[in-house]
């Protein structure tokens, strides 16, 4: 079942003319790219509609530069950028890309030639209306909104021929911590959503209200870009990243499972990390982790930050480790449900067999289990969880074996059965293990579902593949008051699998509450997760004054109870834990009107209260750039334009989107698809982010204007030597 219907193939202009200078840096900067790219030269940008019965053409995507400052336990993210019309026409472009799903996107700049324009933040329909009104009077101007919380939509207006121009966009996150591992996650793609159509008949609602059937995917034109087939076009959108790491401790290994890396030891505690290929296409998230040296491990800590005479904290407490002693393990009832839709087809559907097949491994004979598999149909082994003899579990193994990838992705009604309780009295252990990549788009309804049917279940997500739905897997394990697991490669199924494996059959710390000796204190979230073996206890407060007093964390762990009092004053200095806290307050408010603790009235006021304080891009606000002067001759319409995306790498674009749709592709007419960051002649003020694809560019421009003088030079050594013969 396909997710959407990509637009037409569309033709570059091939009218602009080239100067013998612009000529030489372009030679320059296709061999650069061809060096870089893989497997081809990077190619592809916006496809620009033009007026009724005019022909599409094609404006060059060209590059994003992506800097991050890692300090400790938060990371501060500049996201950088740049495409180029190539067309006679003035253009608006609108493009979707992704961010984490905790990112506090706080700033954006608009780069237009030499003019930077910094971007206010305003409620989202006040931005909305700004930036159409600077579009129709010529203005230059970019509007970047919230989709999700990990999608975001760019769009920019009154882009002039030839000219090129950059958004920069800013935010913060937190570093998850997973035992000793840290973990950096930058997501390059925005995978293709499977969006359920909208119900015919009337549905009831959660609390057993009747109300008439509506979309469950309101917005599914605003998540849904074209998308490149791999078979008829190379990847594009090239991507540059350095990542500074400061760690607070002192580093062992960094590593990557997504991308090959260079790794700079720059100190005992500080690393320099970019791409071994300088620069690759965006068709898969990257992911870094790094650990202490052996012997070094970090006891976390508190973290403190001054805003406007307030104290923000942010906590990271590790609980006591207890071992498990098997024969005190409880008895399970253990749901395993693997996605075989078809975007898990290829390497996904690998990674979800071998994690559920692990699984399957570490029953007991005292467990209970099943297997639920769904696409847009959905199937389970047995009516209700069995005893794990060894004939069920080698029957299991043939059912699991036989999948295969293909139709849509309803998760709904897999996850309610998965989450039905028939015997709630007998005391066992529930535990519902979640297999996919969270290709959906209607999040709204899974969280609302995983809160309705909870029960005692506690529910654990695995996410898989180059480019999963980050949003809908750590916030559904949050609800489901479980925890997340991501598995980007075959090879990590082993480790990461095991480790998670040994969560469900670890006693959980529960109970946790932390409690200041200072009044007044506004903690997030509010009401404190179960943590499972290996997992810091995470949490952000806000103090009304000054840092001082104590912070007291308690919880049960193994039957036993567990303190730990932390002196706020020993709070090392952090940054940007204002901003992390206000995100992470604005989501748990989120949470409560999805699953009705919270009016959606009063929800909408706490949000926008706190966007607006903090200059935070969310569902209810957005970030608009607008320059005072109008560049743009009234009458003069401006063309819109749509950026299309990469397939997320180890997809199949046919079973994706089915074999009687249409693929984006650009023509191959041999122009070169990365271009010299320049405009009207003149070199752009670039907004240094750091990362290696700017520096490239302007080495590219010095070669190639000291490849040109030497040439000219030539040339006139030879006329004169013609000369004087």
């Amino acid at each position: 079942m396909p997710f959407f219907a990509p637009r037409p193939a569309v033709e570059p202009n091939r009218n602009a003319a080239l100067s013998p200078l612009f000529l030489a840096l372009l030679a320059l900067l296709v061999m650069l790219a061809s060096a870089h790219a893989a497997p081809g030269p990077a190619r592809g940008g916006l496809t620009l509609r033009g007026p009724a019965g005019t022909a599409p053409v094609e404006a060059l995507q060209l590059a994003t530069d992506i800097g991050v400052d890692v300090s400790g336990p938060t990371a501060r993210a500049t996201v950088t950028q740049a495409f180029r019309n190539t067309t006679a026409d003035w253009v608006e472009g609108i493009y979707v890309y992704p961010l984490p799903e905790d990112a506090a996107v706080d700033g954006m700049k608009l780069v237009v030639g030499t003019r930077v324009i910094v971007a206010d933040i305003r409620e989202r329909a006040a931005a909305k209306r700004a930036y159409e009104a600077a579009k129709a009077a010529g203005q230059s101007a970019a509007l970047t909104a919230q989709e999700r919380p990990n999608i975001f939509t760019n769009a920019v207006a009154n882009i002039g021929p030839g000219e090129t121009v950059l958004v920069q966009i800013t935010y913060q996150q937190t570093i998850p911590v997973s035992g000793e591992m840290r973990t950096l996650c930058l997501p390059l793609v925005v995978a293709p959503r499977y969006n359920p159509a909208p119900s015919s008949v009337d549905a009831v609602s959660l609390d057993g209200v009747a109300e008439a059937a509506r979309d469950p995917v309101p917005d599914r034109a605003r998540i849904s870009p074209p998308v490149l087939d791999p078979a008829l076009s190379p990847p594009t959108n090239p991507v540059a990243v350095t990542v500074r790491l400061q760690a607070g401790f002192a580093v062992g290994a960094v590593q990557s499972a997504t991308h090959a890396i260079r790794v700079t030891e720059t100190g005992p505690e500080a690393r320099t990390i970019t791409l071994a290929a300088g620069v690759v296409p965006a068709d898969r998230d990257l992911e870094l982790t790094w650990s202490p040296a052996p012997s070094r491990v970090p006891d976390l800590g508190l973290f403190r930050e001054t805003v406007a005479g307030r104290t923000y904290l942010l906590a990271a407490v590790n609980p006591p480790a207890i071992e498990t002693d098997a024969a005190a393990r409880p008895a399970r009832d253990v749901t395993f449900v693997i996605d075989n839709s078809g975007s898990m087809s290829g390497a996904s559907m690998r990674q979800a067999k071998a994690g559920l097949l692990a699984g399957l491994g570490r029953l007991t004979s005292q467990d209970r289990f099943n297997v639920i598999r769904f696409d847009d149909t959905w199937d389970a082994l047995h009516p209700e969880p069995v005893p794990a003899t060894p004939a069920a579990l080698a029957e299991a193994e043939r059912f699991v074996a036989a999948l295969e990838a293909r139709g849509g992705t309803e998760m709904l009604a897999p996850l309610k059965a998965a989450l039905a309780d028939p015997h709630p009295e007998d005391g066992r252990v529930r535990q519902v293990v979640f297999l996919t990549d969270g290709a959906v788009g209607d999040e709204e309804r899974i969280f609302a579902a995983i809160h309705a049917n909870l029960g005692r279940t506690r529910l654990f997500m695995v996410s898989l593949g180059s480019a999963p739905n980050g949003h809908l897997m750590r916030h559904a394990a949050e609800i489901g008051r479980g925890s997340f697991t991501e598995i980007r490669d075959l090879a990590q199924v082993g480790d990461r699998t095991r480790a998670l494996y040994e969560k469900l059959e670890s006693p959980a710390v529960t109970d946790l509450t932390a409690t200041f000796s200072v009044p007044g204190v506004a903690v997030t979230p509010g009401a404190l997760p179960d943590l499972y073996r290996g997992e810091p206890l995470v949490f952000a407060a806000r103090l009304p004054g000054a840092s001082e007093g104590t912070v007291t964390v308690s919880g049960r762990v193994g039957g036993r109870t567990w303190t730990r009092t932390l002196p706020l004053a020993e709070a090392g200095a952090g940054a940007g834990i204002s901003k992390i806290w206000a995100r992470s307050r604005i989501g748990e408010t989120e949470t409560a009107r999805i699953t009705g603790r919270l009016g959606g009235d009063a929800a909408d006021a706490t949000i926008l209260a706190l966007a607006l304080e903090h200059g935070l891009t969310t569902r209810l606000t957005s970030l608009v750039a607008i320059d005072a002067t109008p560049r743009r001759a009234p009458g003069t319409p401006p063309v819109a334009a749509d950026l299309p995306l990469n397939l997320p790498a180890g997809w199949d674009f046919a079973k994706v989107f089915g074999t009687d749709r249409p693929a984006v592709a650009p023509a191959d007419d041999g122009a070169a698809r990365i271009v010299p960051i320049r405009a009207d002649g003149a070199a752009i003020d670039l907004p240094q982010t750091g990362a290696g694809i700017l520096a490239q560019l302007g080495l590219g421009l010095l070669l190639a204007l000291l490849g040109l003088l030497l040439g000219v030079g030539l040339r006139r050594s030879g006329r004169s030597v013609g000369d004087a013969r």
